[in-house]
């Protein structure tokens, strides 16, 4: 008998592994039968998760923390025992803003510094960003403050749907936005805006999004989750595979799924991104990773750094009890029981240092195969999560 699992997704690159799960055979491998419905806006996502019209989600990685301590909306116990993606934001600025600094040799993120820097606007820069408790927030945050800029001052934040980036940029509505692709070079290609920075030179092993499910879920269908979650490693595997990026990127392409041209999403797979309007091109390695470097594993200090940003800027009070919170949002766990039949290579911790690495290094690992890292910070800090508990 197949048991049916009802997901809910936004229309981002990063939804490959729950595509590939669907479309690729994966889940029908393990008796599961997916439904990918597609919304709008995050607070969509989550709310319809919260009341049990969906079993499971794509979340931001941040999201299902602040669900948890009953920020920004209603209050659910969820659980992550799965990360979707490291990485895939791009940074951007609108041309508008960009043409107000004049000096030259500058990078395009050193020129929406300068731009911010220097008031060229006569009014604080609006960025846009796909929801307040995202990982995008958190990455502006910490680029501009790395950069002494105070995002409480001198810019403002507003929440923007992902394929509406463009639109608000269009409009006059912001003056730049971090988003998941392929919404950032959609607007680069609409003439409207150039990609300044991708996410991965903030934090190099960014967290993006997770599998986010309700703990009462988990509890009731053990069974059904490890089956997800087998099939998902496997869904994962087989996106990360460079081979399959054409098959991906056309499925992407889908009306049901994105409904943006393949070859704008096969970018954001290969991370060869169209910069600038007049075509400047970049490589960016690990410009968005499905698999290598136990991409898939929710570490607890990842969920532990969140909350610190929480914390640092004031978006919450800090306390034992909320650093707990975190601990027990990201649950590797549930993901060792799941996969510890396979061959995967688990880790032989659930936490580490976050941003220690300038290269791939062995850690320590059930099988002795596991290589960790990039992960370093665009400042150099290195976060330990013990020194928040």
């Amino acid at each position: 008998m197949t048991t049916q699992i009802r997901i809910g997704f936004i229309p981002l690159v990063d939804c490959a592994p729950l595509v590939a799960l669907h479309e690729i055979g994966f889940a029908r491998e393990e008796g599961l039968e997916i439904v990918l419905s597609r919304e709008t806006s995050w607070s969509n996502v989550r709310d319809k998760l919260a009341v049990r019209l969906y079993d499971a989600a794509h979340l931001l990685a941040p999201m299902a923390l602040a669900t948890n301590l009953g920020l920004g909306g209603p209050r659910a116990e969820l659980v992550a025992p799965y990360v979707l993606n490291l990485n895939g934001d791009v940074i951007c600025a609108s041309n508008r803003l960009l043409d107000l600094v004049t000096e030259p040799g500058l990078t395009g993120a050193e020129a929406m510094l300068e731009a911010i820097r220097r008031n060229v606007l006569e009014r604080p820069v609006v960025l846009g960003v796909p929801f307040f408790f995202s990982t995008h927030h958190y990455l502006v945050r910490y680029w501009l403050a790395s950069a002494g800029i105070d995002p409480d001052r001198q810019v403002r934040i507003e929440v923007i749907p992902p394929p509406l980036m463009a639109d608000a940029v269009r409009s006059g509505v912001i003056d730049g936005f971090c988003v998941g692709e392929p919404w950032g070079s959609v607007a680069v290609d609409a003439d409207l805006a150039a990609i300044t920075l991708p996410g991965r030179t903030v934090w190099a092993a960014a967290p993006e999004k997770v599998l986010g499910l309700r703990r009462d879920w988990v509890d009731a269908r053990a069974d059904d989750l490890k089956r997800l979650l087998r099939a998902l490693y496997r869904a994962s595997v087989w996106v990360a595979e460079p081979g399959n990026r054409p098959i991906l990127g056309e499925l992407l392409a889908a009306e049901r799924y994105l409904n943006a041209p393949a070859e704008v999403i096969e970018r954001a797979l290969s991370g060869s991104l169209t910069l600038t309007p007049k075509g400047a091109q970049a490589r960016v390695d690990r410009f968005m990773v499905f698999h290598t470097a136990s991409a898939t594993f929710p570490w607890r200090s990842q969920a532990l750094w969140f909350y610190q940003q929480m914390v640092r800027w004031g978006h919450l009070p800090a306390s034992p009890e909320a650093a707990a919170v975190a601990c027990r949002t990201f649950d590797p766990g549930l993901y060792r029981e799941a996969l510890a039949a396979t061959a995967t290579d688990l880790p032989g911790a659930n936490s580490k240092l976050e941003g220690a690495l300038d290269s791939p290094m062995p850690a320590a690992s059930l099988r002795g195969r596991l290589f960790l890292g990039p992960d370093r910070f665009c400042d150099g800090a290195v976060f330990d999560p013990d020194a928040v508990m």
